[in-house]
């Protein structure tokens, strides 16, 4: 089943887009692997992760191992179909100049 095309503001800016691919991937994600794949600083990270949170795009686990905090972050399932129905709508974006996308 294919998701309902729609363009999403929130997760096309650049940054959110970049985050919300990595964590569509992966069911867990930790917080500095995020941080060093996406390339931003702590604080960018988790103002970016904070909105998508706000707008139930993701999860956010906090816990410790030993005595250092672990922060990890998943894709809820809103996010998954906001995700899913953004890349329709850029495939079909794409579709409508002759290219294609492939998954």
């Amino acid at each position: 089943m294919s998701a309902e095309p729609r363009f999403d503001e929130l997760i096309h800016a650049p940054t959110r887009l970049s985050i919300v691919s990595l964590l569509a991937a992966t069911e867990w994600a930790d917080f500095k692997y995020l941080r060093d794949s996406v390339g931003l600083s702590d604080s960018a990270l988790s103002k970016q992760l904070t909105t998508l949170e706000e707008a139930g795009y993701v999860d956010i686990r906090k816990s410790f191992v030993g005595k250092r905090p672990r922060t990890s972050v998943k894709l809820s399932p809103q996010g998954q179909r906001a995700f899913a129905a953004h890349v329709a709508a850029l495939q079909e974006i794409v579709a409508r100049s002759g290219m294609t996308l492939t998954q």
